[in-house]
């Protein structure tokens, strides 16, 4: 390498969304992966190390972006890394099925001084679809390196690190075919250029610099307006609005260069030929086979993680639970009565009941990143905008508000794909009413109990109304608050591809994990708690503290069927996290009080109308804790936050009443 001792290196990934970035990511780094945010912004950070013929590599996974023009927060994260930590070598990962588009990304990289080597990632794909694309023909008319890639497979790489490691120890055989701006512009360049010389931070290189500003790039035109010196300015802006109209032929020159890479290399299918996706989408994107589509796969979704895990979860409670809770309870019988309540009706009856739903989330989490794997979610988005308009949003709404099944975090951080503040504001107020993993696996766990056969309808009816209620409450909201505007719905379709075991496992496993954490944290410490609370001031949960708080909202709680003061308390604590409905049920019903499972327990105390109410309150509550604190840091505003917790506890306590009085109504 260009340093004789160099052990360790650091290179970025780039690449455009839907290139499969993530994979080749995951490939290289597998298990050993940090993600974070980056600094002073809300982009996820994703960074991961890992060691291969004795070098040490550090990979950053850069956000996926179109260019490097500050058009986007991710754009303006992606190049200022780029530019301030000067990575040894970058990676851009293209599609091979859409290579114009992914090399306008490259002809912006090589403008900085950075060596670049490209992944043409997808090439089975391609393939399928009758696009060939010679990968040395492409090598020898970019002169970088250019390796093929099937990264679902694990194909090509190991090729793609070898190519790293050889232009860094070859320095002087990086020679880019770099596109150059038209000879109209050229003059201009160089006088922009030389009016920067000496002014601007080092890391930001002059060539570049000029050229952004040609282009009219915002961020770049105000750090240059900071730096230069008044006079050095003026002359610098003159020149800017003579040619104004030096951004066309900039990118009239890239795509000049694109064409000419293109026709090199790109073998493309006989006119006419129809392909693999085009055959699907004339379902999957019809406006009505699309939507049955859609709407089957949701309840096919529902119905395996229904039926596959409600046992597995039933078994856990009632098998290995109650079993292991009286094991423990022995071990600690000549413990002080305290440490053995502590551990077995605190700790061992919250968090570790909130453990049995594992099987919930992993069969969820599996399906949910296949279909995102497989490309189907933009389908989805697509077939959604018709009626994502009628709440004055669009179809990529659709793609943070069905993260929200997940979680509801990642949902209203998603929402910031809105390009426009009015489509961010409305998606994140939605988001609480899409029912997460929490609240489904309460519901899950419960609704067998309450409801017997008629769970399943049951469940799948709650889902609906949340869904009804929130389509309701967004055309409310755009027309009384954001009054009826609308913006234009513009999204990339990937091509299908087949699905990869090891990127769905780690989707997996990192969401899997991150649920124990909390159970292994926050819900643990929220579970001692409740325990403490409910065994104070004498150790009689009747008279306890945590009796007295939920006896004060027996008046609420009667409006809904909801007698028992222990039910109220639960729903109060699930603010915490949504899983604490289980685990504070947990420690008041008491893991060996009576028997049967603990579902059981609490389903003896309530009629079907007061159980209905119960369930209904759970999908309407407010957010928890977590998804408060994402909703205040996206919105900037503890009004638009106050706001949304206030809707949630209205909605939730109306929804609660009407459930109750009307099935009563009814003779339940």
């Amino acid at each position: 390498m260009s340093e004789q001792n160099r052990t360790r290196i650091t290179v970025a990934l780039a690449g455009q969304p839907n290139v499969g970035k993530s994979t080749v990511f995951n490939m290289l780094t597998g298990l050993s992966q940090h993600v974070g945010n980056w600094p002073g912004k809300t982009i996820e950070q994703k960074t991961g190390e890992f060691s291969r013929n004795g070098l040490n590599i550090r990979l950053i996974d850069l956000p996926g972006t179109y260019s490097l023009t500050a058009n986007s927060e991710e754009e303006c994260v992606a190049r200022d890394y780029i530019l301030r930590q000067r990575p040894d070598a970058i990676i851009a990962i293209v599609n091979t099925a859409a290579l114009e588009r992914n090399l306008y990304l490259v002809a912006e990289l090589l403008v900085l001084p950075i060596p670049v080597v490209i992944g043409l990632n997808m090439v089975d794909v391609a393939e399928q679809h009758g696009i060939h694309v010679e990968a040395h023909v492409l090598e020898a008319a970019l002169g970088i390196p250019v390796v093929p890639l099937v990264a679902s497979r694990n194909q090509g790489v190991g090729d793609l690190l070898d190519a790293v490691e050889r232009l860094l120890d070859e320095p002087e055989a990086f020679t880019p075919n770099r596109p150059v701006i038209g000879e109209e512009h050229l003059p201009i360049l160089e006088e922009i250029r030389s009016h920067l010389d000496g002014y601007l931070p080092s890391h930001y290189p002059d060539d570049w610099a000029a050229l952004k500003l040609l282009e009219g790039d915002t961020e770049v035109t105000a750090r240059v307006r900071e730096a230069l010196p008044e006079d050095e300015w003026t002359s610098t802006h003159d020149l800017l609005k003579q040619h104004e109209d030096a951004y066309l032929d900039i990118a009239g020159t890239r795509y000049e260069w694109i064409g000419r890479m293109v026709r090199a290399a790109v073998v493309r299918p006989k006119l006419g030929a129809v392909t693999l996706t085009e055959r699907i989408d004339r379902v999957a994107t019809h406006p009505v086979w699309g939507l049955a589509l859609l709407l089957c796969i949701f309840a096919f979704v529902f119905w395996v993680t229904y039926t596959v895990a409600t046992p597995i979860v039933e078994w856990l409670d009632v098998a290995v639970m109650q079993v292991v809770a009286e094991q423990v309870r022995l071990l600690l019988a000549s413990a002080p009565v305290w440490l053995s309540g502590l551990v077995v009706d605190g700790l061992f009856a919250g968090a570790g009941t909130v453990l049995t739903f594992l099987p919930i989330l992993v069969i969820f989490f599996a399906m949910l990143g296949m279909l995102e794997d497989v490309g189907y979610f933009a389908r989805a988005a697509y077939v959604m905008d018709r009626f994502m308009h009628w709440m004055g949003l669009h179809g990529k709404s659709f793609m943070p508000l069905f993260l929200g099944f997940g979680c509801n975090v990642p949902a209203v951080m998603g929402a910031r794909i809105m390009e426009d503040r009015r489509s961010q504001l409305s998606t994140i107020l939605l988001t609480p009413l899409v029912p997460c993993t929490a609240r489904m696996a309460v519901i899950i766990f419960l609704a067998p109990a309450f409801f017997g056969q008629a769970a399943t309808f049951v469940s799948w009816g709650l889902i609906a109304f949340n869904l009804i209620l929130l389509a309701i409450l967004g055309i409310l909201i755009n027309r009384l608050v954001f009054r009826g505007e609308h913006t234009a719905f513009i999204m990339e379709i990937p091509l299908y591809h087949l699905p990869n075991a090891r990127t769905i496992g780690l989707f997996v496993w990192q969401n899997t994990w991150a649920f124990i954490k909390k159970a292994g944290t926050l819900i643990l410490i929220f579970s001692a708690v409740i325990w403490v609370l409910s065994a104070l001031p004498g150790g009689d949960i009747e008279h306890s503290l945590l009796a007295g708080l939920g006896r004060r909202l027996e008046p609420v709680g009667r409006w809904m069927g909801l007698g028992d003061w222990r039910l109220m308390v639960s729903l109060l604590t699930s603010f915490v996290a949504k899983e604490n409905t289980i685990a504070t049920l947990g420690i008041l019903f008491g893991v060996a009080e009576g028997s049967g499972s603990l579902a059981e327990r609490v389903a003896a105390g309530l009629t079907p109308a007061g159980a209905l109410a119960f369930l209904v309150v759970q999908m309407l509550f407010i957010p928890c804790v977590a998804t408060v604190a994402a909703i205040r840091q996206e919105t900037a505003s503890w009004r638009w936050t106050a706001f949304s917790v206030s809707l949630s506890l209205v909605l939730s306590l109306l929804g609660g009443i009407g459930a109750f009085q009307i099935m009563r109504l009814i003779g339940y």
